[in-house]
């Protein structure tokens, strides 16, 4: 059922990475290159085409944010797949520098056109089974923050196994006005650890880390204000530049000063020690979900649900397990 009525709520779909390790798997598979959100691994529709109809399933398509590199456009499946979406919500990066400015770029045009918004940040490698219980997930913690607007929500998976490629989280207490929606503060925060600790939070009751956030735009814009200044102040000139005719000259400025900054490491983990008590994570039950950022990633999940076989163009004597 789609929710297009709820006011104010965005998404931020995030497509700009390049998936530099699938490269040789992608080129096996298609016969070119192309970056792997952008591929049809199973079925009929690439990675990317999924995530846009998950978000769509509670937020209207115009206000659903695509941040992509320049490069991507070179491709005419990328092209393709990009204009169906509705005009000025693709927004393009002059060149790749990581996930913290790929969501900060996206979230200045939000800001800049719904500034009260709520928003869902979307990953577009995720291959995730249960589509319709993840996503009434996302939509609960959607109404925590319109209810609690000081708050971020991270979306957390049972985890089955000590996989140290992801981040995890500690839950810790419930909060209290919300603990019948089992949402909890967050413990401790771990971005890809090593298979010994992971393991230990496995034990723990730690809970993989989808990236699938969830926040007032405000309320992110702030914790990165405080976390980087230097950072903020770059984008809020940009912020200041959309719509009018220096726009294009301010993002390609900013993308030459800025260094690569990934958003887990460079800021997630600042906010967890510095701000916890503006963190929650809402536990994800009874879903299959994996990242698909790796060949071994991909052919395990398809070979352990039996799914295999729907691989397209896949040659098992080719891949490894």
């Amino acid at each position: 059922m789609q929710i297009h009525g709820a006011p104010h709520r965005c998404g931020v779909v995030l497509a700009a990475g390049e998936g530099r390790r699938l490269e040789p798997f992608v080129q096996r598979l298609c016969g070119h290159a192309l970056p792997k959100q952008y591929v049809n691994f199973i079925g009929a529709r690439s990675m990317l085409e999924h995530t846009f109809e998950r978000a769509e399933s509670f937020i209207a398509p115009q206000r659903i944010f695509t941040v992509v590199s320049k490069a991507h456009l070179s491709h005419t499946e990328v092209r393709r797949q990009l204009s169906r979406r509705p005009q000025g919500t693709v927004v393009i990066q002059p060149e790749n520098k990581e996930t913290a400015p790929g969501l900060l770029l996206p979230l200045m045009h939000i800001y800049k056109r719904y500034p009260d918004a709520t928003v869902v940040v979307f990953p577009s490698d995720h291959f995730i089974v249960e589509e319709e219980l993840f996503t009434a997930h996302v939509a609960l913690a959607c109404r925590v923050v319109e209810r609690l607007p000081g708050y971020l929500i991270l979306l957390g998976i049972e985890p089955d196994e000590p996989e140290s490629e992801y981040g995890y989280i500690l839950p810790g207490e419930p909060v209290e006005r919300l603990a019948p929606l089992a949402v909890r503060r967050i413990a401790r925060f771990r971005e890809k650890p090593d298979r010994h600790t992971a393991r230990e939070f496995l034990l723990g009751g730690g809970l993989w880390n989808t990236m699938v956030m969830i926040f007032k735009v405000e309320t992110l814009l702030e914790l990165v204000c405080e976390a980087s200044p230097e950072l903020w102040r770059v984008f809020l000139r940009i912020h200041d530049a959309i719509g009018t005719a220096a726009e294009a000259e301010a993002v390609e400025t900013a993308y030459k000063r800025i260094a690569p900054m990934n958003f887990s490491t460079g800021l997630l983990e600042a906010f967890a020690c510095e701000r916890a008590a503006r963190l929650l994570v809402l536990p994800v039950h009874g879903v299959f979900w994996s990242d698909w950022g790796s060949e071994r990633r991909i052919v395990a999940a398809l070979r352990k649900l039996g799914y295999l076989d729907r691989l397209n163009g896949w040659d098992d004597k080719s891949c490894a397990a």
